[in-house]
């Protein structure tokens, strides 16, 4: 079977979660046991305008040919393709990576758009023969729009094996960013909706080091509070920025802490507990759906519940070691093989 496995943007959205789940998806295809041909770009000659010149010049064929189109986003390149498999009857998934609610407190101007966002996405998604999503409660959310096509949850997963040999880098890199004693820290793009005020503000009425690893716009396209605190940041919170490897922030860090407002799923969560981190998360459906509090973490509603969190894993380092090893385990629920399976049998099914 010859598949698109498509990322629009793809070179842009390296440094997302986005970009992350995908390389996800094709690592898990590259190891499923089943006789499977992944291309990832839809386009004859490799660019959309060579694509298109080549047609115009020697009437070569725009895109080229699978049995089923896979989409991760959402832009004209992929509408390009929704449409040319409505017209040769080539099955459509479409990935719901982007939702109205987790686009919000994002971007600059990011709060007036979402509402157009979500029409949009109500349309494109709907031309889907399946969507999928990560998560029952990302499933309940496009419902709501409605999304008329029916709707999969399958987890993003964890590449596990990225990982290893993250101990490695626990000296070298509190060292580079000064960190000591217990480390609170987040991984990912620093936008305000993934609880940046809440962090900053904690990490204010504490004594512990904060660090967040990952990368950061401080330019126009920023909101007010990106800025306001990256640009100022409390004495104890290192931004980090981009860094080459992500196996250091879970190397250096002791606590994942993740105060976001909404979430998909959230790919770091899963690949701090593959690390044995203790994890301390927000109250939100997604994280009630995937983890158990006091098992695999803490779950808070407020900021006085995550401080009283924070406290109970600095005095308690067996509670830190038991919640780790739970997280582990429940990390080995979502890992590659997981994702292989299910990606394989909603291929075959459709196709």
């Amino acid at each position: 079977m010859r598949v698109l496995n498509y990322l629009e943007l793809e070179g842009r959205l390296d440094r997302s979660g986005i970009g992350t789940a995908v390389d996800q998806q094709r690592a898990a295809l590259a190891q499923a046991d089943a006789d499977i041909d992944v291309v990832t770009e839809p386009w004859h000659d490799g660019h959309p305008g060579w694509a298109i010149g080549g047609k115009l010049a020697f009437d070569d064929p725009v895109f080229r040919e699978y049995e089923l189109a896979h989409c991760n986003m959402i832009g004209p390149g992929s509408v390009a393709v929704a449409r040319h498999a409505s017209r040769n009857d080539v099955p459509l998934l479409l990935h719901a990576h982007v939702t109205r609610e987790d686009f919000r407190d994002s971007f600059r101007g990011a709060n007036l758009v979402a509402p157009a966002l979500g029409e949009y996405l109500k349309w494109f998604y709907s031309k889907a023969d399946l969507v999928l999503c990560p998560s029952e409660y990302t499933r309940g959310v496009l419902e709501s729009y409605p999304v008329d096509a029916p709707i999969r949850p399958i987890t993003n997963g964890v590449d596990i094996d990225a990982l290893a040999g993250f101990e490695e880098t626990r000296a070298p890199y509190r060292e580079r960013y000064d960190l000591d004693g217990m480390v609170v820290f987040a991984v990912g793009n620093v936008f305000e909706r993934k609880g940046l005020t809440t962090f900053c503000e904690l990490a204010q009425r504490t004594d512990y080091d904060f660090a967040w690893f990952g990368p950061y716009d401080a330019g126009p396209q920023a909101s007010k509070t990106v800025k306001r605190w990256v640009n100022d940041p409390p004495e104890n919170v290192t931004f980090t920025g981009w860094i080459d490897d992500i196996r250091g922030a879970f190397g250096a860090g002791d606590v994942y802490l993740f105060p976001t407002k909404a979430e998909n799923q959230g790919i770091a969560v899963l690949e701090a507990m593959a690390c044995g981190k203790a994890v301390v998360l927000s109250d939100i459906p997604v994280f009630r759906e995937y983890y158990e509090d006091g098992h695999d973490c803490l779950i808070c509603e407020d900021e006085s519940q995550f401080r009283a969190a924070l406290d109970r894993l600095a005095e308690n380092p067996d509670l830190r070691e038991r919640l780790g090893e739970n997280a582990k385990e429940t990390a080995r629920e979502h890992g590659l093989d997981r994702v292989a399976d299910r990606l394989v049998e909603t291929y075959e099914e459709l196709v």
